[in-house]
């Protein structure tokens, strides 16, 4: 893959030394998806009435807490290396964000905001689910051309073979695309939500079914992982990460029905 798109050689001018200057494709990827996402939200939240203009400012917070929340998860599950390499922490266009612990962030400065603008938390939650999908699918081709989040040895017809010497991904050895797996769940997801929202009868379902779609893939979908993400017992942090986004989905829809008039 290519973990760069274009990187230049320092260079002089006047006697002042510039550069290099590198433009990863991880950071630029996580960076479409972002915007994209946002930018399918904001028309989900025109539609539902609400005031899109807060979208700017909420969506500063979820980048803040995506890419805070992210990388903190990465470094509390890689502390050995990260202990020898301090510097490296902040150094995420790398590669090495994970999607859970991001989603946990920025989800709790994300209902902060809307508290304190007294928004409808559960109409938010419905614009916002099918964009977290489409950033998903988007951002994870990042993911592809670092070699992050690569996939364990297989022999299937699918695999894919890292040989870029930069590349995170072992090289030359055929691995599961475990990155394109979670593009494409992330694409299903924003797919099924926009599918089903005229049939959905309750506030909040949007973002319930995308947890329970989103955990059920990332559960599955860590089976064929290989790269360090954890473990707790018999189940990898992400696992038992996933297995509480299928609870808290199925809760909130329960919990919408029940409540709802």
């Amino acid at each position: 893959m290519f973990p760069t798109i274009f990187e230049s050689s320092p260079f002089v001018i006047f006697n002042i030394h510039i550069g290099p200057f590198a433009l990863h494709t991880y950071g630029l990827f996580v960076a479409m998806g972002f915007l994209l996402g946002l930018g399918w939200s904001m028309r989900e939240a025109r539609n539902l009435g609400l005031d899109a203009t807060l979208l700017s400012d909420l969506g500063f917070y979820l980048i803040l807490g995506s890419i805070l929340g992210a990388r903190l998860l990465y470094v509390l599950i890689n502390p050995v290396y990260f202990w020898h390499n301090p510097l490296e922490i902040f150094m995420f266009w790398k590669g090495g964000l994970v999607f859970s612990g991001g989603a946990i962030v920025a989800t709790t400065l994300g209902i902060w905001y809307l508290k304190k603008k007294n928004q409808n938390i559960w109409k938010w939650m419905d614009a916002l689910a099918p964009g977290i999908g489409l950033g998903e699918s988007i951002g994870r081709i990042g993911c592809l051309a670092a070699g992050c989040c690569y996939g364990a040895v297989c022999d299937l017809p699918w695999a894919i073979t890292f040989t870029h010497p930069d590349s995170l991904a072992p090289l030359f050895q055929p691995l599961h695309p475990t990155q394109l797996y979670h593009s494409l769940a992330g694409l299903l997801c924003f797919i099924t939500l926009v599918a089903l929202k005229p049939i959905l009868r309750y506030s909040g379902w949007r973002m319930g079914i995308f947890l329970l779609l989103f955990g059920s893939f990332r559960f599955i979908i860590e089976i064929f992982r290989a790269d360090y993400r954890g473990e707790l017992g018999l189940f990898s942090v992400t696992q038992l990460i996933a297995l509480g986004a299928i609870a808290l989905g199925a809760t909130i829809m329960v919990y919408r029905r029940k409540h709802v008039r």
